[in-house]
């Protein structure tokens, strides 16, 4: 017989840890949200491990931010700034709480879809997380945009349900697959 989780318990599921840096430990609270699923923290800690841990001075695009793990993550390892873009209206009213309690202020999050934050924006950013839903053939659609926003030596973070390849527009410089997702660190193929 199947039990309902109690909501306290239910609850304590949806948050997340910052591993490392000024607000290490804190925990990040989110919504339910169909699709949205929380890159689990080995996975992050591999991540920042790859970037190096300090991001002192870099620039970083959280596109799907979700729950914003890592956009969070990359400020409290002295990001310069951080732009979020989430199109979910609960997700959003999320990362817009958890930037007042963590206060913030260098993050600039954005309501609306990735695509047209990529086509409306020139800026350039020097770390690029990508994590779009599954199986909705995004990373096709967004590469030729990813490329044209990154600054020189800047990097792609990507995650898929399958691995990806070296293509026209970025070589795969390292990769991990933890359960069904595999993550992937991507340079400009020039």
């Amino acid at each position: 017989m199947n039990k309902a989780l109690p909501k306290s318990a239910k609850a304590a599921t949806n948050q997340v840890r910052i591993n490392a840096g000024v607000w290490r430990s804190r925990l990040l609270k989110f919504p339910d949200v169909e699709g949205l699923r929380p890159t689990t923290e080995r996975v992050r800690i591999t991540v920042f491990n790859w970037l190096g841990q300090d991001l002192t001075g870099k620039t970083c695009l959280d596109l799907f931010a979700g729950t914003g793990a890592f956009g969070f993550e990359a400020l409290s390892r002295n990001a310069k700034n951080v732009v979020m873009v989430e199109n979910s209206r609960l997700a959003f009213a999320s990362l817009t709480q958890n930037q007042t309690l963590l206060k913030a202020e260098n993050c600039y999050i954005f309501f609306g879809d990735a695509q047209n934050y990529l086509a409306q924006n020139t800026q350039k950013f020097d770390v690029i997380f990508c994590d779009p839903p599954y199986h909705k053939g995004w990373l096709d659609t967004l590469f030729p945009q990813l490329k044209q926003h990154l600054a020189p030596n800047g990097v792609l973070y990507a995650e898929a349900e399958f691995d990806l390849q070296d293509s026209a527009d970025f070589i795969v410089q390292k990769r991990g697959k933890a359960g069904n997702v595999v993550y992937h660190l991507l340079t400009v193929n020039n």
